[in-house]
Protein backbone atom coordinates (compact mmCIF):
# COMPACT_ATOMS: atom_id res chain seq x y z
CA UNK A 1 0.00 0.00 0.00
CA UNK A 2 3.08 2.35 0.83
CA UNK A 3 4.33 1.71 -2.92
CA UNK A 4 0.94 2.42 -4.08
CA UNK A 5 1.06 5.84 -2.53
CA UNK A 6 4.05 6.99 -3.34
CA UNK A 7 3.22 6.28 -6.97
CA UNK A 8 -0.14 6.99 -7.18
CA UNK A 9 -0.61 9.82 -4.61
CA UNK A 10 -1.72 12.65 -6.41
CA UNK A 11 -3.70 10.82 -8.48
CA UNK A 12 -5.48 9.40 -5.49
CA UNK A 13 -6.27 13.30 -4.21
CA UNK A 14 -7.49 13.88 -7.49
CA UNK A 15 -9.76 10.94 -7.65
CA UNK A 16 -10.87 11.28 -4.44
CA UNK A 17 -12.01 15.08 -4.83
CA UNK A 18 -13.83 13.62 -8.09
CA UNK A 19 -15.45 10.98 -5.91
CA UNK A 20 -16.69 13.57 -3.43
CA UNK A 21 -17.82 16.15 -6.12
CA UNK A 22 -20.04 13.39 -7.39
CA UNK A 23 -21.22 12.04 -4.82
CA UNK A 24 -22.59 15.04 -3.16
CA UNK A 25 -23.62 16.68 -5.82
CA UNK A 26 -25.75 13.45 -6.44
CA UNK A 27 -26.97 13.41 -2.92
CA UNK A 28 -27.70 16.99 -2.42
CA UNK A 29 -29.77 17.21 -5.66
CA UNK A 30 -31.76 14.27 -3.88
CA UNK A 31 -32.33 15.99 -0.90
CA UNK A 32 -33.79 19.35 -2.47
CA UNK A 33 -35.98 16.69 -4.41
CA UNK A 34 -37.23 13.89 -2.52
CA UNK A 35 -37.84 15.64 1.02
CA UNK A 36 -40.20 18.33 -0.83
CA UNK A 37 -42.10 15.57 -2.31
CA UNK A 38 -42.16 13.09 0.99
CA UNK A 39 -43.56 16.35 2.40
CA UNK A 40 -46.28 17.17 -0.24
CA UNK A 41 -47.27 12.80 -0.49
CA UNK A 42 -48.39 12.92 3.28
CA UNK A 43 -50.96 15.60 1.99
CA UNK A 44 -52.21 14.15 -0.95
CA UNK A 45 -51.69 10.65 0.06
CA UNK A 46 -53.72 8.91 -3.04
CA UNK A 47 -50.48 9.08 -5.23
CA UNK A 48 -48.41 8.38 -2.71
CA UNK A 49 -48.60 5.11 -3.14
CA UNK A 50 -48.05 5.84 -7.14
CA UNK A 51 -44.99 8.02 -6.20
CA UNK A 52 -42.96 5.43 -4.21
CA UNK A 53 -43.92 2.28 -6.16
CA UNK A 54 -42.13 4.43 -9.51
CA UNK A 55 -39.15 5.28 -6.87
CA UNK A 56 -38.75 1.93 -6.09
CA UNK A 57 -38.97 0.94 -10.05
CA UNK A 58 -36.25 3.59 -10.86
CA UNK A 59 -34.38 1.89 -7.96
CA UNK A 60 -34.28 -1.57 -9.56
CA UNK A 61 -32.70 -0.69 -12.50
CA UNK A 62 -29.11 -2.07 -12.30
CA UNK A 63 -26.19 1.06 -12.18
CA UNK A 64 -24.48 -0.13 -15.00
CA UNK A 65 -27.72 -0.36 -17.15
CA UNK A 66 -28.56 2.95 -15.79
CA UNK A 67 -25.65 5.03 -16.17
CA UNK A 68 -25.26 3.49 -20.11
CA UNK A 69 -28.95 4.78 -20.65
CA UNK A 70 -27.65 8.37 -20.17
CA UNK A 71 -24.66 8.41 -22.32
CA UNK A 72 -27.65 8.63 -25.43
CA UNK A 73 -28.71 11.84 -23.52
CA UNK A 74 -26.19 13.20 -21.80
CA UNK A 75 -22.88 11.77 -22.99
CA UNK A 76 -20.26 11.11 -20.91
CA UNK A 77 -18.31 12.30 -18.07
CA UNK A 78 -19.60 13.88 -14.46
CA UNK A 79 -23.16 15.15 -15.77
CA UNK A 80 -24.74 11.58 -16.63
CA UNK A 81 -23.04 9.79 -13.86
CA UNK A 82 -24.67 12.85 -11.34
CA UNK A 83 -27.91 12.54 -12.99
CA UNK A 84 -28.00 8.90 -12.51
CA UNK A 85 -26.89 8.56 -9.20
CA UNK A 86 -29.20 11.54 -7.96
CA UNK A 87 -32.35 8.68 -9.32
CA UNK A 88 -30.58 6.03 -7.02
CA UNK A 89 -30.35 8.75 -4.01
CA UNK A 90 -34.14 9.24 -3.96
CA UNK A 91 -35.95 6.18 -2.93
CA UNK A 92 -34.44 5.64 0.86
CA UNK A 93 -34.91 9.78 1.16
CA UNK A 94 -38.32 9.87 -0.32
CA UNK A 95 -39.74 7.04 1.38
CA UNK A 96 -37.93 7.88 5.05
CA UNK A 97 -39.16 11.62 4.69
CA UNK A 98 -42.80 10.56 4.32
CA UNK A 99 -43.00 7.86 6.97
CA UNK A 100 -41.01 10.21 9.33
CA UNK A 101 -43.70 13.13 8.37
CA UNK A 102 -46.98 10.40 8.75
CA UNK A 103 -45.30 9.08 11.86
CA UNK A 104 -45.65 12.31 14.03
CA UNK A 105 -47.93 12.40 16.78
CA UNK A 106 -51.23 14.37 15.41
CA UNK A 107 -51.81 15.95 18.59
CA UNK A 108 -49.00 17.79 18.07
CA UNK A 109 -50.62 18.76 14.55
CA UNK A 110 -53.62 19.37 16.32
CA UNK A 111 -52.18 21.67 19.53
CA UNK A 112 -50.08 23.88 16.08
CA UNK A 113 -52.99 24.20 14.57
CA UNK A 114 -55.01 24.91 17.88
CA UNK A 115 -51.59 27.74 18.17
CA UNK A 116 -53.10 29.27 14.90
CA UNK A 117 -50.12 28.13 12.78
CA UNK A 118 -50.91 27.82 9.07
CA UNK A 119 -50.17 24.04 7.33
CA UNK A 120 -46.64 25.36 6.38
CA UNK A 121 -45.49 26.59 9.61
CA UNK A 122 -46.76 23.56 11.35
CA UNK A 123 -44.30 21.82 8.58
CA UNK A 124 -41.71 23.39 9.73
CA UNK A 125 -41.78 24.09 13.25
CA UNK A 126 -43.27 20.60 14.45
CA UNK A 127 -43.74 18.03 11.66
CA UNK A 128 -40.03 18.35 10.56
CA UNK A 129 -38.09 18.33 13.47
CA UNK A 130 -40.28 15.65 14.85
CA UNK A 131 -39.12 13.30 11.55
CA UNK A 132 -35.70 14.71 11.21
CA UNK A 133 -34.62 11.46 12.74
CA UNK A 134 -36.06 9.41 10.04
CA UNK A 135 -35.65 11.53 7.42
CA UNK A 136 -31.69 11.87 8.50
CA UNK A 137 -31.81 8.43 8.54
CA UNK A 138 -32.84 7.85 4.70
CA UNK A 139 -30.21 10.74 3.80
CA UNK A 140 -27.19 8.39 5.83
CA UNK A 141 -28.11 5.73 4.19
CA UNK A 142 -28.54 7.20 0.33
CA UNK A 143 -25.45 8.99 1.25
CA UNK A 144 -23.43 5.30 1.66
CA UNK A 145 -25.43 4.12 -1.30
CA UNK A 146 -24.55 6.93 -3.43
CA UNK A 147 -20.68 7.08 -2.42
CA UNK A 148 -20.45 3.02 -3.68
CA UNK A 149 -22.78 3.35 -6.52
CA UNK A 150 -19.96 6.49 -7.37
CA UNK A 151 -17.47 3.75 -7.90
CA UNK A 152 -18.76 2.47 -11.50
CA UNK A 153 -18.83 6.43 -12.87
CA UNK A 154 -15.87 6.07 -13.90
CA UNK A 155 -17.19 3.44 -15.95
CA UNK A 156 -18.83 6.53 -18.56
CA UNK A 157 -15.74 8.51 -18.02
CA UNK A 158 -16.60 10.41 -14.63
CA UNK A 159 -13.45 9.73 -12.93
CA UNK A 160 -13.44 8.57 -9.49
CA UNK A 161 -12.07 6.06 -7.19
CA UNK A 162 -13.16 3.89 -9.42
CA UNK A 163 -10.97 4.62 -12.29
CA UNK A 164 -8.15 2.55 -10.13
CA UNK A 165 -10.78 -0.46 -9.82
CA UNK A 166 -11.79 -0.42 -13.39
CA UNK A 167 -8.09 -0.25 -13.83
CA UNK A 168 -6.96 -2.72 -11.65
CA UNK A 169 -9.23 -5.29 -13.19
CA UNK A 170 -8.19 -4.60 -17.01
CA UNK A 171 -4.62 -5.41 -15.41
CA UNK A 172 -5.16 -7.62 -13.13
CA UNK A 173 -3.58 -5.46 -10.38
CA UNK A 174 -4.82 -5.94 -6.70
CA UNK A 175 -3.28 -2.57 -5.50
CA UNK A 176 -5.12 -1.22 -7.74
CA UNK A 177 -8.27 -2.27 -7.58
CA UNK A 178 -7.49 -2.19 -3.29
CA UNK A 179 -6.56 1.55 -3.71
CA UNK A 180 -9.96 2.37 -5.27
CA UNK A 181 -12.09 -0.11 -3.11
CA UNK A 182 -10.44 0.81 0.58
CA UNK A 183 -10.53 4.66 0.07
CA UNK A 184 -14.32 4.42 -1.05
CA UNK A 185 -14.94 2.15 1.95
CA UNK A 186 -12.99 4.82 3.87
CA UNK A 187 -15.02 7.94 2.56
CA UNK A 188 -18.33 6.33 3.04
CA UNK A 189 -17.73 5.28 6.69
CA UNK A 190 -16.50 9.55 7.31
CA UNK A 191 -19.53 10.49 5.61
CA UNK A 192 -21.89 8.65 7.79
CA UNK A 193 -20.06 9.37 10.82
CA UNK A 194 -20.68 13.38 9.88
CA UNK A 195 -24.47 12.81 8.85
CA UNK A 196 -25.12 10.81 12.38
CA UNK A 197 -23.27 13.72 14.04
CA UNK A 198 -25.62 16.75 12.18
CA UNK A 199 -28.73 14.13 12.64
CA UNK A 200 -27.95 14.81 17.12
CA UNK A 201 -27.80 18.23 16.11
CA UNK A 202 -30.99 18.80 14.03
CA UNK A 203 -32.93 16.24 15.74
CA UNK A 204 -34.79 17.17 19.08
CA UNK A 205 -34.39 16.92 22.73
CA UNK A 206 -37.22 15.55 23.34
CA UNK A 207 -37.35 12.56 20.47
CA UNK A 208 -33.66 12.09 21.37
CA UNK A 209 -32.85 9.14 23.78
Amino acid sequence: MITFLQTYGMQLIVKTWQHIYISAFSLLLGVIVAVPIGILLTRVKPIANVVMSIASMLQTIPAMALLALMIPFFGIGAIPAIIALFIYSLLPILRNTYLGMEDVDPALIDAAKGMGMTSWQSIVKVELPMAAPVIMAGIRLSATYVIAWAALASYIGAGGLGDFIFNGLNLYRTDLILGGSIPVIILALIVDWLLGKLEAVVTPRTTQA
